[in-house]
């Protein structure tokens, strides 16, 4: 990326894809991400923001990451790079959102454990589209994905197994 020319407009769409910069963590970017997004989730709820308008939110967030996405990776002509942790931000929305409005210790552990389990194994459909989607949208529909699924086992374990 140094022997391009960055504009104000990159530098914005790098920071809101690397999710303040925590996709540049030296180890496990998608981790840092997923950690940085636990902030988040207690802003939105101290905002007191309704279901409703949390998934508005986070509809915003993956439209304007696929777009942001398909942007950067054409003009620096990769794809995926590990830096763009703003799908596991959308993840751990969605994953949070099978539980929400709960916000205790032990549900923030279970949506973080089970994003994260799933966005790494990427059970198919998501390895599909981590593999063959070579756009924007492909970048951040695996983790999509992979929340869909983390959220369904969250789910059954709250109604099953731990009821918190």
């Amino acid at each position: 990326m140094k022997d391009q020319n960055i504009t104000l407009f990159d530098r914005l769409q790098l920071i809101f894809l690397s999710f303040f910069g925590t996709g540049y963590a030296p180890k496990a970017p998608g981790t840092a991400g997923s950690i940085a997004t636990i902030p988040l989730i207690l802003l939105l709820d101290y905002l007191s923001l309704s279901f409703s308008a949390v998934i508005v939110f986070t509809l915003i967030i993956f439209i304007l990451a696929c777009f942001s996405a398909q942007f950067i990776q054409e003009k620096f002509k990769t794809h995926d790079p590990g830096w763009i942790v703003i799908d596991e931000v959308v993840g751990m929305l969605i994953t949070w959102l099978f539980i929400f409005p709960t916000i205790n210790w032990q549900g923030l552990l279970l949506v973080f454990i089970l994003f994260r389990v799933f966005d790494i194994f990427k059970i198919f459909p998501a390895s599909w589209a981590d593999k063959k989607m070579k756009s924007g949208a492909g970048t951040i529909i695996d983790d999509v994905i992979s929340a869909l699924y983390a959220g369904i086992v969250l789910l059954i374990i709250r109604k099953f197994l731990y009821p918190f």
